[in-house]
């Protein structure tokens, strides 16, 4: 599979570079991403204003890609320029060498390591100087948009239960999830009449968690199995569907679970009409995927707006 290096991007002016994550986990590592017209270029401005921090999980079924990939990382490019956010891009260990919970595991340590930055003394020097951890925003697509999912629940249960004092020092403003990776035994919608791509999915994930002995009802992977949703610990969702993925159905079942939960939060979805799975990275510059871009980082400011 091919992969890109760090870089500074001349077409966004933004500068990327690797980190190790983990001494524990060697192959746990990020791309962090900054955008050099409002960090670097003005770093002698004792007055700057730190940025919002994206955490990002690639997607994959849990078994493909990375955040090294020339289509994740021209995105990245492009959506840390557009929002003016800096972006911790998580780099998981991946099925079926290491199945779940891994990636989600890996997820959270990488979200854990982003907080030690909460007071400017972490460990990279690029989130210390530009980075605002009371505007945290965690986000994917597909797999990744499932494990934003986790870690937003995750997130909310351990501030309510107080088993993770890390979590006291960030503010997670919002998470957005683009045509995440959600599947159940019973076929609802689309998954009833594209049964190739439903099997196909079926059987990754199953590779992705062998452990699952509920199959598809398994919790990780059905939302509606899951007792956990009023816990969510954002305020605000953003759900971003394609009119014909095979699971758009399950998307706006996801949608409902989460306001009939209990979870005080608000929830807003943004369905592109004739689109496939993840065409907002496959065709980057049509209508529909500038349109997602611009709803992405509108979600990403408007608390700078309203503050404004």
């Amino acid at each position: 599979m091919a992969t890109v290096p760090p870089s500074y991007d001349l077409n966004t002016g933004v500068l990327s570079k690797d980190v190790a994550i983990s001494a524990s986990t060697p192959c746990l590592s990020a791309r962090v991403y900054i955008p050099t017209e409002t960090t670097i270029n003005n770093h002698s401005n004792r007055n700057r204003k730190k940025l919002p921090l994206l955490v990002y999980f690639h997607g994959g079924a849990f078994c493909l890609e990375t955040p090294f990939s020339p289509m994740y990382h021209n995105y990245l490019n492009s959506l840390v320029s557009e929002a003016n956010a800096v972006a911790v891009f998580v780099h998981y260990r991946r099925a079926p060498e290491h199945s779940l919970p891994a990636a989600y595991d890996d997820s959270w340590t990488a979200l854990e390591w982003a907080s030690l930055h909460s007071g400017g003394n972490g460990p990279d020097e690029w989130l210390n100087a530009y980075a605002d951890l009371q505007k945290v925003y965690l986000a994917g697509d597909s797999a990744g948009g499932n494990i934003a999912h986790h870690m937003g629940l995750r997130f909310g249960c351990a501030l309510k239960t107080k088993t993770s004092d890390w979590v006291e020092g960030i503010d997670l403003r919002g998470i957005i999830l683009v045509q995440p990776f959600f599947m159940g035994n019973v076929p609802i919608g689309n998954e009833r009449t594209d049964k190739v791509t439903r099997s196909l999915l079926v059987g990754l994930w199953h590779l992705a968690c062998p452990s699952a002995t509920d199959g598809c009802d398994d919790l990780q992977i059905n939302p509606e199995k899951d007792p956990r949703l009023s816990s969510m610990g954002c305020a605000r969702v953003l759900i971003f569907i394609a009119e014909r993925e095979v699971q758009r159905d399950r998307e706006w079942l996801y949608r409902d679970l989460l306001v009939k939960s209990g979870w005080e939060g608000t929830v807003e979805v943004m369905e592109a009409k004739g689109e496939g799975h993840q065409f907002h990275l496959l065709h980057p510059t049509s209508d529909d995927a500038v349109n997602l871009m611009r709803r992405f980082v509108s979600f990403l400011n408007e608390n700078e707006i309203s503050q404004g």
